[in-house]
């Protein structure tokens, strides 16, 4: 057959592998077994619950042998599920998911040289082209006559030819390289696999000769020899106190495909009317993938053991999504299909326990502000997603969420607002935009520092939404200083002179922008800017206009910003006496444009803009 190319994802996979991945290059017998034992977990799993396969004679198992001398082999076998020819295209000429092929693509060159990337999205069976040359996959699927090979030297593309195979399941020949030579060695494999693979739940064996000396060290005799070299015991029934941190960290990367170790983990054991197994993680570092639509689900389902799936995301809430682990339940059927999940009250109340225990364990992490703060600024934003979407973990969830703030160093949550609040303010004030550094230097905030009040720096562009879900906390509101009326909580008494001077200025301003704005308002929250401009208390902020344009909604109303003039600034005051016409409208015009800027708005007239300004430059030169 002639050979075809790898996909293009493909070829940036191997590339990025066998650049970068060097000092790393072990890991490919870890991601070999891992698959062979998926291919078996499949297999165990429809022998028990599809009833053509029911009398099938399944053993399961996975074999290693090796050849060592001048023509290096290394030879993994299963007796899994097996592939078809099509099956081999998908799965060793293709990237399935969406999401790494754009990640993949997206990559620039610097990025490409950072092996750190690479356990983002996991290296699966590619990892063997760092040791290898050339590469054989012989396969045949169960219930299936024909069988195949596919072969590849990982960088010019692959073959797939019919091949005869009697039993079903996968064998994979590794020809290996000078950088691999050293992975033909029994104590090397036996030392990798008890590293990286005690934990699986089948037998691993490796076959040998069995050399056998005299006395002078002469070679006596020699027999073939196979032994299994795991502990082939589920890692996560075994218990707590038995297993080290550095257990914890070695199953981890062997399900999630990921170098570094896991950020934190839960590991419980339900025992009574309901019995369960929960094993999370939380990763590190977020994977490219999270924030779409076609994430890949991150925790496994087993009954008794025995494989079920690992593409179901309605094992927890879609904001738990960068979770990783294991559930295994004894009480849900082992033909348990995706509409049953959704329905079945076990799985509810498994459901229900998993949340919790991850709840208990992020707010055990919280009690450390700076491990906290390093797991928010991975993941704060499913977080955040939680307290929108998840009605019933809500509290729990609004506890967890974290802010920047005008006072205090680092992230605050709401209860750090509170606690730091003084005994007379009864509100929590909080600005919204996209850019700290501005919204540090908004006018906006000039009285709450002048009156030594704390607001919180909400500078996620989804922040405004979420926290308009929350009216509440610990009995205070929530008021964004954005609007209007947050203002007004610390009105004072007006300067009479001062106010009727310049009510004529906000008429004269009103009428020169005309239906740029709801109205022109006299400001009692400036103290050093002369203008602001704010949302009434109804409408949506131009944050949210953004917002709500960016999620397509293109047909609002036009929505005019209130602006707030500061009656004592020198720019007002000598606007009150000017009597050039034209001078007094670029003035204007600039007073609600710089506003504007400030909040992070783009100006319809930029040119116009600099136009006014250069004008009212050359009148003060």
């Amino acid at each position: 057959m002639a050979q075809q190319k790898f996909q293009t994802e493909v070829g940036q996979l191997l590339h990025l592998i066998t650049h970068s991945l060097y000092t790393h290059k072990e890991i490919f017998l870890r991601e070999l077994i891992s698959n062979a034992s998926d291919a078996l977990d499949k297999l165990r799993h429809l022998t028990l619950t599809d009833d053509a396969l029911k009398t099938f004679d399944f053993d399961p198992k996975v074999s290693i042998e090796f050849q060592d001398g001048d023509e290096p082999k290394l030879i993994l076998s299963d007796s899994g599920i097996g592939m078809n020819k099509q099956d081999l295209k998908d799965n060793l000429g293709t990237i399935a998911r969406s999401g790494t092929k754009n990640f993949l693509s997206n990559l620039s060159g610097d990025e490409k040289k950072d092996s750190q990337l690479i356990g983002q999205f996991g290296v699966g069976f590619y990892s063997c082209f760092m040791v290898a040359d050339k590469v054989d996959v012989t396969t045949k699927k169960v219930g299936e006559d024909e069988a195949f090979l596919w072969t590849s030297d990982g960088h010019s593309g692959f073959e797939i030819k019919k091949d005869v195979r009697k039993e079903n399941g996968t064998t994979i020949t590794l020809y290996l390289n000078e950088e691999g030579k050293e992975y033909a060695n029994r104590w090397q494999i036996d030392s990798l696999v008890k590293k990286y693979s005690d934990h699986i739940d089948f037998p691993i064996f490796i076959s040998y000769e069995d050399i056998e000396y005299d006395k002078e060290g002469k070679e006596k005799s020699r027999a073939p020899k196979t032994e299994q070299i795991n502990d082939a015991k589920a890692f996560w029934t075994r218990s707590k106190n038995e297993l080290e941190k550095k257990d914890y960290q070695e199953f981890y990367k062997s399900i999630s495909n990921d170098r570094d170790d896991p950020f934190d983990w839960v590991h419980f054991h339900a025992e009574g009317a309901l019995e369960f197994t929960l094993l999370f993680y939380i990763p590190k570092t977020a994977s490219p993938d999270i924030f779409r639509t076609d994430y890949q689900a991150g925790v496994k389902l087993y009954v008794n053991r025995v494989f079920i799936t690992d593409d179901e995301k309605e094992l927890l809430p879609v904001w738990l999504r960068f979770v990783k682990g294991i559930i295994d339940s004894s009480d849900l059927p082992l033909n348990v299909s995706r509409e049953i999940l959704q329905q079945n009250r076990i799985m509810s109340k498994i459901k229900t326990n998993a949340v919790k225990k991850i709840l208990e364990k992020l707010n055990d992490i919280a009690k450390n502000k700076d491990k906290y703060a390093e797991f928010f600024l991975q993941f704060g934003r499913l977080i955040k997603e939680g307290v929108y979407q998840d009605f019933e973990h809500k509290d729990a969830l609004t506890d967890l969420l974290r802010f920047k703030s005008t006072k205090q160093e680092g992230l605050v949550s709401l209860k750090d607002y509170v606690d730091n609040m003084n005994s007379e303010q009864k509100t929590i004030y909080y600005i919204t935009g996209q850019n700290e550094a501005s919204l540090r230097n908004s006018p906006l905030l000039e009285m709450y520092t002048k009156k030594n009040v704390e607001v919180l720096i909400l500078d996620d562009e989804i922040d405004e939404i979420i926290i308009s879900s929350v009216p509440k906390y610990d009995e205070k509101e929530l008021k964004s200083v954005n609007r209007s009326g947050a203002a007004d909580d610390f009105s004072e008494e007006s300067d009479k002179e001062s106010e009727k001077s310049t009510k004529p200025v906000l008429k004269k301003i009103k009428k020169v922008l005309g239906d740029k704005v709801k109205d022109v308002k006299m400001s009692n929250r400036l103290s050093d800017s002369p203008s602001c401009i704010v949302a009434d208390e109804n409408d949506p902020t131009s944050q949210m206009q953004e917002i709500l344009k960016s999620m397509g909604q293109t047909d609002m109303p036009e929505i005019k910003p209130i602006l707030e003039i500061n009656p004592n600034h020198e720019i007002v005051e000598k606007l009150k006496n000017m009597t050039r016409q034209k001078a007094f409208d670029d003035i204007a015009w600039l007073l609600y444009e710089q506003a504007l800027i400030q909040e992070g708005v783009t100006l319809d007239d930029p040119s116009g803009f600099v136009k006014r300004l250069n004008n009212a430059i050359s009148n003060n030169l």
